[in-house]
């Protein structure tokens, strides 16, 4: 983990965005229901990173659905990590699978999927999903509720 649980970096403290993402840290802290089966839903409707051909902007709709173990992910810091791909080049696939798999290694939930529904580039939208692995049993998922792209028609 990037910090104590007990002691978040970014949590009442005035934090500058990340250069990359690599450079984000992301705080953890002790989950306040452990041993509940509850799910969190992260919506970001206005992320963006860089298109590493063109160098311009690429936009999505990311939703990031958890069910925590031991820790939940602080949400300012995650804030600044997903802030800190404005900057960052990296294909649709890529990024979205990159930010669901380093949420999953680090913070260590039950179960973890991430849907990147992004906007057209050259007329064609790219939805991207992954999940750490099957639904537990009892845990109520609701649809991400981000419509395909229908265009204007």
């Amino acid at each position: 983990m990037s910090d104590t649980p007990a002691n978040p970096l970014h949590l009442g403290q005035q934090s500058a965005l990340p250069a990359s993402p690599t450079e984000a840290v992301l705080d953890y802290v002790p989950n306040p229901r452990a041993g509940s089966l509850y799910m969190v839903r992260f919506a970001a409707p206005e992320f963006t990173s860089l298109c590493p051909v063109t160098g311009q902007p690429d936009f999505a709709h990311l939703v990031i659905d958890y069910a925590p173990g031991e820790t939940i992910v602080e949400s300012k810091s995650l804030k600044l990590f997903l802030g800190s791909f404005r900057n960052h080049s990296g294909f649709h696939e890529d990024v979205t699978v990159g930010i669901g798999q380093r949420l999953f290694a680090e913070m260590k939930p039950r179960w973890l999927r991430i849907g990147g529904y992004w906007y057209p580039r050259g007329g064609i939208p790219i939805d991207v999903f992954w999940q750490s692995g099957a639904v537990p049993d009892g845990l109520w998922v609701p649809d991400q509720g981000v419509q395909s792209y229908r265009g204007r028609g």
